[in-house]
């Protein structure tokens, strides 16, 4: 079973998109456990706060060290972790590849980043890797944790009804995925391409590459390098 420990200040931001779908499922058959856990636990400070201002004298607010160190040390006492994920537009961008080796992975902490940001001796030593989902700036690092957590979960063998399906997504093998069309095969003069309709699989299967390969020369041609 994989472990996925979320250390958030806004913990109700992970509520629905972990309460659903192939998340929800994987959870049911027992093949994943998320555990929510919000950092203003660990604070011992007046309302519980876990920001103060920046040393530079910049505006924003800045998540503090101890929180944090407190939780990741609590946690750490109880079981080894593979890794300890921070959420940062600066990190490694998100790709399917990785996606595919944390998905391997047994016990994973992925601390949300918050505010300014953390207190950077946190990424100096607590922290073993950095992954971001993007190049732009998001309110939180909620949503990014729960982008990281799909993209690993799915993939668990059992996740997904039908595992080959997994397997060939868009990215698996460097592409983008064919068009995909279902019944009925005409509507409003729209039809699906004949070759789908032959039966004959060696067709398909061509048609397929071809289609992955046009279609990521046109769109994502940077992948193709």
């Amino acid at each position: 079973m994989m472990r996925i420990d979320i250390l958030t200040v806004m913990p109700e931001a992970l509520e629905s998109p972990l309460g659903c779908s192939i998340l929800k499922r994987a959870q049911d058959k027992g093949l994943v456990e998320f555990h929510i856990h919000n950092l203003r636990d660990w604070s011992l400070r007046k309302h519980r706060k876990v920001d103060d201002y920046p040393f530079s004298g910049e505006a924003g607010m800045v998540m503090q060290i101890e929180p944090v160190f407190r939780c990741i040390e609590q946690l750490k006492g109880e079981r080894d972790y593979d890794e300890v994920i921070f959420t940062s537009p600066d990190g490694e961008l998100l790709d399917q590849p990785m996606a595919n080796a944390l998905s391997l992975l047994h016990n994973v902490i992925i601390l949300c980043g918050h505010y300014k940001g953390v207190d950077h001796r946190i990424r100096e030593h607590l922290i073993t890797r950095e992954i971001s989902i993007g190049d732009y700036v998001l309110t939180g690092g909620e949503l990014p944790a729960a982008v990281i957590a799909d993209a690993m979960v799915r993939l668990i063998p059992g996740a997904i009804g039908d595992e080959q399906s997994a397997l060939t997504d868009s990215f698996q093998d460097g592409l983008l995925d064919a068009p995909v069309y279902t019944r009925p095969a005409e509507f409003n003069g729209w039809t699906v391409p004949e070759v789908l309709l032959s039966g004959n699989t060696a067709k398909i299967e061509q048609w397929k590459y071809e289609q992955a390969m046009e279609r990521t020369r046109r769109l994502r041609p940077n992948l193709l390098k």
